[in-house]
């Protein structure tokens, strides 16, 4: 094959420059990278350049050109961006990230996306994983390299960015190249922002507790399961639940097999019929941790880890449920705290699926609905369940109904389901599932035709393009959650840029809400503009300026939801931890 027929699939790529780039780095727990070596290859001039650290961080800049006739290519960009970030290089204009793409690609067909994966697919060569795992452990162990080790640490990297270009050369033709490189690349530029930036963290308590964490797990089952039973030292039997169950008599899900289900999923939605299982939930999450090291807190008492942007079949991120400070259970979020100097803000979408589902079905019914602020209510009104001029306060009960039916529609959830969640009847709740279905009768003409189209295209796509390719064997319920879901996830990403270029630090995406920290003095002025800029990325995505609110986390408070406080205030108790036991009303 010849240069130019090599080179043809490029000019799908509209830059003066094309810089496939790749560094090695090593990153300590929860620490910013530390540079070891970057590789660049400019596809134009088919010129290549090896740098090692001790160069790169003499420049001031990228030793590349980064400015608006140029495109940084990557795979996985945000790490390369993280690497700028470290440097303090000024940040590339145009980024194309291969892996977006190839999820683009490949979403719904495969569940796994390394660069193995996608040059195995476009039947290129690569490196064999044990080879490419081995050279990993001699950058990430290393230091005191020897010229031999660094040499093939360059060339290992070289390797990375030979098969970035090759990919691209595939992948160009079928680029959809606007959307790649002013959304989803800006995304990996944010992400990169978001993740250099970390979520603060109150190490010198988290310290302690962790260096007491062995007994004060075994104080804690002893404490709860006293009023169960169900443990034996420090291990759940199920036999004991079983019994426990039986002489309660609650009705527990089966396996295939016979057994109980113990999943958290499980006790989750148990415990909205349940509620007196609450605390045994709550105690099963804190006994799985055999210590609270999963928490990667670097030396400036910032948590980070991987957002893993485009990773769910939605296009959510999907970090570790361990590493990732608001993966963990709930009641440690606690350890997440402003300093003296730095505040907190917590800002989410309100009832974010809710506006999107009005907005792309163009229900007026709906999006008034929503837009006058209480859905939940507003479909009592319109369903004949409330009078006009009814509140949350006196008609609370058929709110609450109503808030579930609306929610779980949206999933896809069956009547058996939302009468355990609502506390009403299963003949109440398809009764008012029935009447959701009257009332919004646009909306249930659009998912219904939505559901057909994706089963007989075989395919779903976002007002942005990203896609979802049908295999067989999807749920329905699923594929009707989908564009709420995935638009949802388009509304975080155009937020998350927009938050970035306008200079907010940007602590963590989480579902549908931005940890944000400022200065106390601007902390209020970037809160506003952060809202702002997410109800209009609500606006571009569903056609519905989708409402946010804030919730403030100020020196000395910390961040609490309900949920986690009684679990939070056991901890500290038995830490004998009393300057940090939560009083009152969470924060979040």
């Amino acid at each position: 094959m010849g240069t130019e027929e090599r080179r043809d699939g490029l000019r799908a790529i509209p830059f003066k420059h094309v810089n496939c780039v790749d560094f090695e780095f090593q990153s300590g727990r929860g620490g910013r990278p530390k540079v070891v070596c970057l590789v660049v290859h400019e596809v134009r001039s088919g010129e290549t350049w090896r740098y090692w650290q001790d160069e790169l961080y003499r420049m001031s800049r990228a030793p590349f050109a980064t400015d608006a006739d140029s495109c940084l290519v990557a795979y996985a960009a945000q790490a390369e961006i993280g690497c700028f970030l470290a440097l303090g290089w000024p940040l590339p204009v145009n980024v194309l990230d291969l892996y977006a793409e190839f999820r683009v690609e490949t979403n719904g067909a495969r569940r796994t996306a390394s660069l193995i994966d996608a040059l195995t697919l476009h039947n290129l060569p690569h490196m064999d994983a044990a080879t490419k795992e081995s050279m990993r452990d001699l950058v990430l162990g290393g230091g005191d390299w020897s010229e031999e080790e660094k040499s093939r640490i360059l060339d290992y990297c070289q390797s990375d960015v030979d098969a970035t270009v090759a990919l691209l050369r595939s992948m160009a033709p079928s680029i959809d190249l606007p959307r790649a490189a002013r959304l989803r690349g800006r995304y990996a530029v944010a992400v990169a922002a978001m993740e250099h930036a970390g979520i603060p963290i109150d190490l010198g308590l988290l310290r302690r507790i962790r260096h007491k964490w062995p007994r004060i797990r075994r104080d804690l089952i002893a404490e709860v399961d006293a009023g169960f039973g169900v443990y034996d030292g420090e291990t759940f039997k199920r036999d004991r639940f079983s019994r426990w169950l039986y002489r309660r008599r609650i009705s527990w899900p089966r396996l295939a097999s016979g057994l109980l289900a113990l999943s958290d999923d499980v006790f989750k939605q148990q415990e909205a019929a349940w509620p007196v299982i609450a605390p045994l939930r709550d105690l099963r999450n804190v006994a799985r941790l055999a210590d609270l090291d999963g928490l990667l807190v670097g030396p400036d008492a910032r948590a980070r880890t991987s957002l893993r942007p485009f990773s769910s079949v939605t296009g959510r991120n999907q970090p570790s449920t361990t590493k990732f400070a608001f993966g963990n259970a709930k009641w440690m979020r606690g350890f997440i705290a402003p300093t003296d100097d730095v505040y907190l803000a917590y800002i989410d979408f309100t009832s974010q699926e809710i506006g999107i589902a009005a907005g792309l079905s163009g229900d007026e019914r709906l999006i008034a609905a929503y837009v006058c602020g209480d859905p939940y209510l507003a479909f009592a009104t319109d369903a004949g369940l409330a009078p006009e001029g009814a509140t949350k306060e006196s008609h609370s009960e058929v709110r609450n109904a109503c808030k579930v039916v609306v929610l779980g529609l949206n999933y896809g959830m069956g009547p058996d389901s939302m009468a355990l969640q609502a506390g009403i009847s299963v003949a109440m709740a398809r009764h008012l599932i029935a009447l959701h279905k009257r009332t919004y009768r646009a909306f249930w003409k659009w998912s219904d035709d939505m559901v057909d189209a994706a089963l007989l295209s075989r395919r779903m796509r976002t007002v942005f393009g990203w896609p979802r390719r049908m295999v067989g064997g999807e749920k329905i319920t699923s594929i009707r959650n989908f564009p709420m879901q995935a638009n949802g996830a388009e509304m975080m990403r155009i937020a998350a840029i927009g938050g970035v270029s306008a200079g907010i630090e940007l602590c963590a995406p989480v579902h549908d809400a931005f940890l944000i920290a400022a200065p106390p003095e601007r902390l209020e002025h970037d809160v506003e503009i952060m809202r702002a800029i997410m109800t209009k990325a609500g606006e571009a995505v569903c056609g519905v300026p989708i409402r946010t609110e804030a919730k403030f986390i100020r020196h000395p408070q910390r961040y609490m939801e309900d949920r986690g406080i009684d679990m939070w205030n056991r901890v500290m108790r038995f830490g004998r931890m009393p300057h940090a036991h939560f009083e009152g009303k969470a924060t979040v």
